[in-house]
């Protein structure tokens, strides 16, 4: 895919006078009230988040998002929609997809078929999974969802759990990469999630502050293999809140050792990093989410996360993109046009199909019968 440069999709004079807009933000409700198109056209604001709050039929969030993008064509329009538990969209016609590990249940059983046949057809279900799940999100004008997960399943993590694969890297690799194939043919990119792997430790980052104690070489020997696997195919990856006390004292997200030494460096990724949210347990070490941004944006991150602060006025909204205004005017921070340019090259490049003509559509129905039970 060529790349942009970053005024490619640029529609305002505001926001063609920055060269990167990292900040993730959420909305409030079902439509966009006065404080949302506000937020939306302040030129830090590169992409936003829904939520199932933000969900109530597919006529309302349809026309949610085509607000949204007469206000800010370019802005990246998000949802965790992974299946399983994490699914945002469940009803009017979308598609109850299974947790990840349904399908690697799939490659481990093969009945009384030959050896591999479980392998396959495990395959062939994920990318059904990944173009289902793709194509009903791009009929309402969702752009990304932050999947797959890559991490692998240790048996102790309730946050991940079924949400995971398999615990064999290799398992978890091939069905990421079929998830993405499907995501790909209905014109979405991916997020690998969480860098360098969250599988392994019990500690919810969302409540808690993980610690994985493996040395790296470790790390990367298991966790850390599907990223390397994958270098050339992952379009974006969001790095986990967890600290790795034997490679960095700070969580993978504010880690330049971990996102620019270890993913960009050692294992060739070329594509967007997000922050995982800012507002977590697992992010309070770098303090406010002012500086949270600041420490994930220095450390390697293009794009910076904040969930769920839209609430009530949204006050912690507002002080994140006035603050990291401030930031990058005391030279605290420096926008990157690469980072620009890798926010933009998450956009689909084609138009989506609309809903009534996707329910007809062959490869749609063809995929629709290949998931998984």
């Amino acid at each position: 895919m060529a790349k942009k440069t970053p005024s490619a999709r640029l529609s305002s004079a505001e926001h063609d006078a920055v060269a990167h807009a990292p900040v993730v933000l959420d909305v409030e409700g079902l439509s966009l009230n006065d404080d949302d198109r506000r937020r939306l056209k302040h030129p830090l604001t590169g992409g936003l988040i829904l939520f199932g709050r933000n969900w109530q039929s597919r006529a309302q969030v349809t026309a949610l998002c085509a607000e949204i993008k007469s206000i800010r064509p370019d802005v990246l329009i998000s949802v965790d929609h992974e299946g399983g538990r994490v699914q945002r969209f469940r009803t009017d016609g979308f598609t109850h997809l299974p947790p990840m590990r349904a399908l690697g249940d799939m490659w481990m059983n093969d009945g009384k078929q030959p050896a591999g046949h479980g392998a396959m057809a495990a395959m062939d279900a994920a990318s059904a999974c990944g173009y289902v799940l793709a194509a009903e999100l791009r009929a309402c004008g969702v752009d990304l969802s932050f999947t797959p997960v890559l991490d692998l399943d240790w048996g102790g993590s309730t946050v991940i759990g079924d949400r995971a694969f398999n615990g064999d890297a290799r398992v978890a690799t091939t069905l990421a990469r079929a998830v993405m194939q499907g995501l790909l043919h209905a014109g979405m990119a991916n997020c690998g999630k969480h860098f360098p792997g969250h599988g392994f430790v019990k500690a919810d980052s969302h409540v808690e502050i993980p610690v994985d104690k493996r040395s790296l070489k470790a790390i990367l020997a298991d966790d850390a293999k599907p990223y390397e696997w994958l270098s050339t195919v992952l379009t974006s990856v969001m790095p986990a809140h967890v600290i790795y006390p034997k490679v960095d004292s700070q969580p993978a997200g504010f880690s330049a050792r971990w996102l620019q030494d270890i993913l960009r460096a050692r294992l060739g990724f070329t594509g967007a990093i997000f922050s995982d949210d800012l507002s977590m347990e697992g992010a309070s070490v770098a303090g406010s989410h002012t500086q949270g941004a600041i420490a994930a944006l220095n450390a390697g991150c293009d794009l910076v996360l904040l969930c769920n602060q839209s609430l009530k006025g949204g006050a912690p909204v507002d002080a994140l993109l006035d603050g990291l205004q401030a930031a990058q005017a005391r030279g605290e921070w420096t926008p990157s046009a690469d980072s620009e340019a890798r926010r933009l090259d998450l956009l689909p490049q084609t138009a989506s199909m609309p809903w009534d003509e996707l329910m007809l559509h062959a490869p749609y129905q063809q995929a629709l019968s290949r998931l998984p039970a």
